[in-house]
Protein backbone atom coordinates (compact mmCIF):
# COMPACT_ATOMS: atom_id res chain seq x y z
CA UNK A 1 0.00 0.00 0.00
CA UNK A 2 1.03 3.75 -0.51
CA UNK A 3 3.17 5.40 2.24
CA UNK A 4 0.17 7.36 3.76
CA UNK A 5 -1.00 4.56 5.36
CA UNK A 6 2.49 4.67 7.81
CA UNK A 7 1.53 8.05 9.61
CA UNK A 8 1.00 7.47 12.99
CA UNK A 9 1.04 9.94 16.39
CA UNK A 10 2.38 7.61 18.84
CA UNK A 11 2.36 8.33 22.56
CA UNK A 12 2.35 5.44 25.51
CA UNK A 13 0.93 5.44 28.67
CA UNK A 14 3.57 2.84 30.30
CA UNK A 15 7.59 2.77 28.97
CA UNK A 16 7.76 -0.72 29.54
CA UNK A 17 5.69 -2.39 26.53
CA UNK A 18 4.17 -5.65 27.78
CA UNK A 19 5.09 -9.11 26.21
CA UNK A 20 1.72 -9.83 25.04
CA UNK A 21 -0.83 -7.48 23.89
CA UNK A 22 -4.29 -7.41 23.40
CA UNK A 23 -5.25 -5.08 20.33
CA UNK A 24 -8.29 -2.52 19.99
CA UNK A 25 -9.53 -0.53 17.36
CA UNK A 26 -11.99 2.58 17.10
CA UNK A 27 -12.60 5.08 14.36
CA UNK A 28 -13.85 8.64 16.15
CA UNK A 29 -14.75 11.55 14.14
CA UNK A 30 -16.89 14.78 15.13
CA UNK A 31 -18.41 14.80 18.94
CA UNK A 32 -17.55 11.38 19.34
CA UNK A 33 -14.55 11.78 21.56
CA UNK A 34 -16.52 11.53 24.89
CA UNK A 35 -17.83 8.55 23.81
CA UNK A 36 -14.39 6.87 22.82
CA UNK A 37 -13.08 7.49 25.83
CA UNK A 38 -15.87 6.31 27.78
CA UNK A 39 -15.29 3.02 25.74
CA UNK A 40 -11.64 2.84 26.73
CA UNK A 41 -12.35 3.49 30.27
CA UNK A 42 -15.03 0.23 30.12
CA UNK A 43 -12.35 -1.87 28.80
CA UNK A 44 -9.72 -0.19 31.21
CA UNK A 45 -12.13 -1.45 34.23
CA UNK A 46 -12.44 -5.23 33.53
CA UNK A 47 -9.50 -6.25 31.17
CA UNK A 48 -6.62 -8.42 31.94
CA UNK A 49 -4.33 -8.42 29.89
CA UNK A 50 -2.25 -5.94 28.48
CA UNK A 51 -3.99 -3.57 25.85
CA UNK A 52 -2.97 -1.73 22.83
CA UNK A 53 -5.38 0.89 21.89
CA UNK A 54 -5.48 2.03 17.96
CA UNK A 55 -7.42 5.02 17.91
CA UNK A 56 -8.14 6.48 14.28
CA UNK A 57 -9.27 10.09 14.31
CA UNK A 58 -9.80 13.29 12.64
CA UNK A 59 -6.29 15.23 13.62
CA UNK A 60 -8.29 18.19 15.38
CA UNK A 61 -9.05 15.80 17.87
CA UNK A 62 -6.00 13.98 18.55
CA UNK A 63 -4.70 16.42 21.05
CA UNK A 64 -7.67 16.13 23.11
CA UNK A 65 -8.03 12.51 23.22
CA UNK A 66 -4.04 13.03 24.24
CA UNK A 67 -4.67 15.49 27.15
CA UNK A 68 -7.53 12.92 27.94
CA UNK A 69 -5.87 9.64 28.09
CA UNK A 70 -2.50 10.60 29.61
CA UNK A 71 -4.31 11.40 32.58
CA UNK A 72 -6.02 8.48 32.90
CA UNK A 73 -4.88 6.88 36.87
CA UNK A 74 -5.63 3.20 36.69
CA UNK A 75 -3.80 -0.09 37.29
CA UNK A 76 -2.41 -1.83 34.14
CA UNK A 77 -0.18 -1.69 31.33
CA UNK A 78 -2.14 -0.39 28.71
CA UNK A 79 -1.03 2.29 25.47
CA UNK A 80 -2.40 3.71 22.58
CA UNK A 81 -1.50 4.97 19.27
CA UNK A 82 -3.14 7.69 17.44
CA UNK A 83 -3.53 7.81 13.67
CA UNK A 84 -5.51 10.07 11.08
CA UNK A 85 -8.11 9.64 8.87
CA UNK A 86 -7.00 8.01 5.62
CA UNK A 87 -7.82 6.36 2.67
CA UNK A 88 -6.93 5.16 -0.40
CA UNK A 89 -6.08 8.51 -2.59
CA UNK A 90 -7.96 8.24 -5.39
CA UNK A 91 -11.21 7.03 -3.38
CA UNK A 92 -11.04 8.88 -0.39
CA UNK A 93 -13.74 11.30 -1.18
CA UNK A 94 -16.21 8.58 -1.69
CA UNK A 95 -15.19 6.07 1.29
CA UNK A 96 -15.72 9.91 3.24
CA UNK A 97 -19.00 10.16 2.51
CA UNK A 98 -20.02 6.52 2.91
CA UNK A 99 -22.68 6.05 5.75
CA UNK A 100 -21.36 8.15 8.26
CA UNK A 101 -17.98 10.19 8.06
CA UNK A 102 -15.29 8.23 8.41
CA UNK A 103 -17.13 4.77 9.33
CA UNK A 104 -15.60 2.72 6.23
CA UNK A 105 -11.79 3.39 8.19
CA UNK A 106 -12.85 0.29 9.35
CA UNK A 107 -12.78 -1.80 5.82
CA UNK A 108 -9.06 -0.50 5.71
CA UNK A 109 -7.41 -1.56 9.69
CA UNK A 110 -6.10 -4.34 7.70
CA UNK A 111 -4.41 -2.68 5.57
CA UNK A 112 -3.07 -0.34 7.63
CA UNK A 113 -2.27 -1.92 10.72
CA UNK A 114 -0.23 -4.46 8.51
CA UNK A 115 2.16 -5.75 11.56
CA UNK A 116 -0.82 -6.57 13.80
CA UNK A 117 -1.49 -10.21 13.40
CA UNK A 118 -5.69 -9.74 15.30
CA UNK A 119 -7.96 -6.64 15.95
CA UNK A 120 -10.98 -6.45 17.69
CA UNK A 121 -12.86 -3.66 16.21
CA UNK A 122 -15.56 -1.88 18.36
CA UNK A 123 -17.60 1.31 17.83
CA UNK A 124 -17.43 4.54 19.85
CA UNK A 125 -21.02 3.97 21.38
CA UNK A 126 -19.85 -0.04 22.93
CA UNK A 127 -19.09 -0.11 26.30
CA UNK A 128 -17.05 -3.49 27.79
CA UNK A 129 -19.14 -5.39 30.78
CA UNK A 130 -16.82 -7.95 30.85
CA UNK A 131 -13.23 -8.32 30.26
CA UNK A 132 -11.72 -7.80 26.72
CA UNK A 133 -9.60 -10.99 27.23
CA UNK A 134 -12.83 -13.13 26.89
CA UNK A 135 -14.11 -11.82 23.89
CA UNK A 136 -10.43 -12.22 22.40
CA UNK A 137 -10.43 -15.63 23.31
CA UNK A 138 -12.69 -16.42 20.86
CA UNK A 139 -10.02 -15.81 17.85
CA UNK A 140 -8.44 -19.37 19.17
CA UNK A 141 -11.64 -20.99 18.55
CA UNK A 142 -11.97 -20.04 15.10
CA UNK A 143 -11.40 -23.31 12.31
CA UNK A 144 -8.72 -22.88 9.71
CA UNK A 145 -11.35 -20.78 7.35
CA UNK A 146 -12.67 -18.43 9.92
CA UNK A 147 -10.91 -14.89 9.23
CA UNK A 148 -13.59 -12.75 11.90
CA UNK A 149 -16.01 -12.96 14.44
CA UNK A 150 -19.31 -11.28 14.54
CA UNK A 151 -23.34 -10.77 15.65
CA UNK A 152 -26.24 -11.22 14.09
CA UNK A 153 -28.16 -7.89 13.31
CA UNK A 154 -31.18 -9.21 15.13
CA UNK A 155 -32.08 -12.61 16.57
CA UNK A 156 -36.08 -11.75 15.81
CA UNK A 157 -36.71 -12.10 12.13
CA UNK A 158 -39.99 -10.13 12.69
CA UNK A 159 -37.97 -7.27 13.43
CA UNK A 160 -34.89 -7.50 11.24
CA UNK A 161 -33.95 -4.91 8.95
CA UNK A 162 -31.82 -6.91 6.02
CA UNK A 163 -34.41 -9.83 5.58
CA UNK A 164 -37.02 -7.08 4.82
CA UNK A 165 -35.64 -4.21 3.53
CA UNK A 166 -32.00 -4.91 2.36
CA UNK A 167 -31.14 -4.56 -1.78
CA UNK A 168 -28.87 -6.64 -1.77
CA UNK A 169 -26.81 -10.08 -0.20
CA UNK A 170 -26.36 -10.22 3.90
CA UNK A 171 -25.63 -13.02 5.70
CA UNK A 172 -27.24 -15.64 7.27
CA UNK A 173 -30.88 -14.92 7.94
CA UNK A 174 -30.98 -11.58 9.22
CA UNK A 175 -27.33 -10.17 8.85
CA UNK A 176 -24.23 -9.49 10.79
CA UNK A 177 -23.79 -5.96 12.83
CA UNK A 178 -20.06 -4.62 12.32
CA UNK A 179 -20.37 -2.73 15.30
CA UNK A 180 -18.08 -5.67 17.64
CA UNK A 181 -15.76 -7.19 14.96
CA UNK A 182 -12.87 -9.20 16.02
CA UNK A 183 -10.36 -10.38 12.98
CA UNK A 184 -7.60 -12.11 12.37
CA UNK A 185 -5.85 -9.76 10.18
CA UNK A 186 -3.62 -11.94 8.76
CA UNK A 187 -5.76 -14.33 7.26
CA UNK A 188 -7.53 -11.44 6.15
CA UNK A 189 -4.78 -10.60 4.44
CA UNK A 190 -3.85 -13.84 2.53
CA UNK A 191 -7.43 -14.92 2.13
CA UNK A 192 -8.95 -14.63 -1.70
CA UNK A 193 -12.45 -14.08 -1.68
CA UNK A 194 -15.36 -15.23 -3.43
CA UNK A 195 -18.04 -12.46 -5.57
CA UNK A 196 -20.10 -11.64 -7.98
CA UNK A 197 -18.27 -9.25 -9.73
CA UNK A 198 -15.52 -11.86 -11.28
CA UNK A 199 -14.84 -15.35 -11.78
CA UNK A 200 -11.73 -14.61 -9.70
CA UNK A 201 -11.10 -14.63 -6.16
CA UNK A 202 -9.89 -10.96 -4.94
CA UNK A 203 -7.81 -10.39 -1.97
CA UNK A 204 -9.42 -7.67 0.66
CA UNK A 205 -7.25 -4.70 -1.24
CA UNK A 206 -8.65 -5.30 -3.99
CA UNK A 207 -12.41 -6.73 -3.47
CA UNK A 208 -13.44 -3.25 -1.56
CA UNK A 209 -13.59 -0.26 -4.12
CA UNK A 210 -15.14 -2.90 -7.16
CA UNK A 211 -17.82 -3.74 -4.37
CA UNK A 212 -18.71 -0.28 -3.09
CA UNK A 213 -18.96 1.01 -7.05
CA UNK A 214 -21.34 -2.73 -8.03
CA UNK A 215 -23.75 -1.81 -4.69
CA UNK A 216 -23.49 1.77 -3.78
CA UNK A 217 -26.86 2.69 -5.00
CA UNK A 218 -28.38 -0.39 -2.79
CA UNK A 219 -26.30 -0.03 0.09
CA UNK A 220 -28.18 1.50 3.19
CA UNK A 221 -25.56 0.77 6.18
CA UNK A 222 -22.48 1.82 4.51
CA UNK A 223 -19.11 -0.57 5.28
CA UNK A 224 -21.70 -2.79 7.44
CA UNK A 225 -23.27 -3.40 4.17
CA UNK A 226 -20.42 -4.13 2.30
CA UNK A 227 -19.20 -6.42 4.95
CA UNK A 228 -22.43 -8.56 4.62
CA UNK A 229 -22.41 -9.29 1.03
CA UNK A 230 -18.54 -10.37 1.96
CA UNK A 231 -19.41 -12.78 3.94
CA UNK A 232 -22.34 -13.95 2.28
CA UNK A 233 -20.44 -14.90 -0.73
CA UNK A 234 -17.92 -16.32 2.18
CA UNK A 235 -19.96 -17.30 5.14
CA UNK A 236 -17.46 -20.41 5.73
CA UNK A 237 -15.10 -17.74 6.92
CA UNK A 238 -17.30 -16.13 9.58
CA UNK A 239 -17.30 -17.20 13.14
CA UNK A 240 -21.15 -15.58 14.81
CA UNK A 241 -20.93 -15.29 18.24
CA UNK A 242 -24.11 -14.99 20.40
CA UNK A 243 -26.29 -11.36 20.79
CA UNK A 244 -24.85 -10.79 24.54
CA UNK A 245 -21.46 -9.84 22.67
CA UNK A 246 -23.26 -6.69 21.06
CA UNK A 247 -26.43 -5.84 22.42
CA UNK A 248 -28.85 -3.51 21.04
CA UNK A 249 -31.68 -1.68 22.31
CA UNK A 250 -33.24 -3.65 19.54
CA UNK A 251 -32.97 -6.77 21.36
CA UNK A 252 -35.26 -5.20 24.49
CA UNK A 253 -37.02 -2.04 23.51
CA UNK A 254 -39.72 -4.38 21.55
CA UNK A 255 -39.48 -6.87 24.04
CA UNK A 256 -36.42 -9.02 25.70
CA UNK A 257 -35.28 -11.58 22.52
CA UNK A 258 -31.59 -12.02 23.78
CA UNK A 259 -32.20 -15.10 25.43
CA UNK A 260 -28.48 -16.07 25.74
CA UNK A 261 -28.45 -12.34 27.60
CA UNK A 262 -30.99 -13.24 29.63
CA UNK A 263 -29.67 -16.65 30.90
CA UNK A 264 -26.06 -15.12 31.76
CA UNK A 265 -25.97 -11.15 31.09
CA UNK A 266 -24.73 -8.78 28.58
CA UNK A 267 -20.94 -8.91 27.95
CA UNK A 268 -20.78 -6.24 25.58
CA UNK A 269 -23.66 -3.13 25.54
CA UNK A 270 -24.04 -0.90 22.22
CA UNK A 271 -25.78 1.96 22.38
CA UNK A 272 -26.51 2.77 18.64
CA UNK A 273 -29.50 5.11 17.90
CA UNK A 274 -27.71 7.70 19.82
CA UNK A 275 -29.37 5.96 23.30
CA UNK A 276 -26.43 7.62 25.54
CA UNK A 277 -27.16 10.78 24.81
CA UNK A 278 -31.19 11.07 24.90
CA UNK A 279 -34.16 9.93 27.30
CA UNK A 280 -35.76 7.45 25.51
CA UNK A 281 -33.70 4.49 26.49
CA UNK A 282 -32.75 5.13 29.53
CA UNK A 283 -31.19 2.14 30.79
CA UNK A 284 -28.52 2.49 28.37
CA UNK A 285 -27.78 6.29 29.07
CA UNK A 286 -27.98 5.11 32.93
CA UNK A 287 -24.90 2.97 32.08
CA UNK A 288 -23.19 5.06 29.91
CA UNK A 289 -23.10 7.79 32.48
CA UNK A 290 -21.77 4.72 35.60
CA UNK A 291 -18.74 4.29 33.41
CA UNK A 292 -18.10 8.01 32.20
CA UNK A 293 -18.26 9.23 35.94
CA UNK A 294 -16.39 6.11 37.28
CA UNK A 295 -13.04 7.58 38.80
CA UNK A 296 -10.26 4.35 38.51
CA UNK A 297 -8.89 2.89 41.83
CA UNK A 298 -12.35 3.47 43.72
CA UNK A 299 -14.48 0.76 44.69
CA UNK A 300 -16.24 -0.57 42.00
CA UNK A 301 -18.95 -1.63 44.23
CA UNK A 302 -19.59 1.20 45.97
CA UNK A 303 -19.10 3.33 43.45
CA UNK A 304 -20.09 2.18 40.38
CA UNK A 305 -22.57 -0.90 40.92
CA UNK A 306 -24.53 0.47 43.61
CA UNK A 307 -25.33 3.76 42.06
CA UNK A 308 -26.01 2.14 38.67
CA UNK A 309 -28.48 -0.09 40.41
CA UNK A 310 -30.84 2.53 42.27
CA UNK A 311 -30.52 4.40 39.23
CA UNK A 312 -31.90 1.25 36.74
CA UNK A 313 -34.80 0.65 39.25
CA UNK A 314 -35.96 4.10 38.08
CA UNK A 315 -36.30 3.14 33.95
CA UNK A 316 -38.60 0.35 34.78
CA UNK A 317 -41.00 2.14 33.09
CA UNK A 318 -39.83 0.80 29.43
CA UNK A 319 -39.54 -2.47 28.52
CA UNK A 320 -35.51 -2.65 28.73
CA UNK A 321 -35.57 -0.99 32.35
CA UNK A 322 -37.84 -4.24 32.98
CA UNK A 323 -35.32 -6.47 32.41
CA UNK A 324 -32.80 -4.50 34.09
CA UNK A 325 -31.16 -7.19 36.08
CA UNK A 326 -29.81 -8.53 33.00
CA UNK A 327 -28.28 -5.39 32.60
CA UNK A 328 -25.84 -5.74 35.63
CA UNK A 329 -25.78 -9.20 35.91
CA UNK A 330 -22.43 -10.26 33.96
CA UNK A 331 -21.37 -6.19 35.43
CA UNK A 332 -21.56 -7.83 39.13
CA UNK A 333 -19.65 -10.72 37.77
CA UNK A 334 -16.75 -8.77 36.82
CA UNK A 335 -16.59 -6.59 39.40
CA UNK A 336 -16.18 -9.41 41.55
CA UNK A 337 -13.81 -11.50 39.34
CA UNK A 338 -11.81 -8.39 38.09
CA UNK A 339 -9.26 -9.06 41.42
CA UNK A 340 -8.93 -12.27 41.53
CA UNK A 341 -8.37 -12.77 37.41
CA UNK A 342 -5.99 -9.81 37.57
CA UNK A 343 -3.54 -11.56 40.71
CA UNK A 344 -3.85 -15.03 38.39
CA UNK A 345 -2.99 -13.00 34.84
CA UNK A 346 -5.85 -14.43 33.34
Amino acid sequence: MNCFWEAAFRYNFMKNQPAEKMHLAVVACGERLEETVTMLRSAIIFSVKPLQFHIFAEEQLHSRFRVTLDGFSYQGKHNYTLYPITFPTESAAEWKKLFKPCASQRLFLPLILRDVDSLLYVDTDILFLRPVDDIWSFLKKFNSTQIAAMAPEHEEPRIGWYNRFARHPYYGKTGINSGVMLMNMTRIRRKYFKNDMTTARLQWEEILMPLLKKYKLNITWGDQDLLNIIFFHNPESLFVFPCQWNYRPDHCIYGSNCKEAEEEGIFILHGNRGVYHDDKQPTFRAIYEAVKNYSFGKDLVHSLLQPLELELQRTMHTYCGRIYKVFIKQLTKSIGDVGIRRSKGS
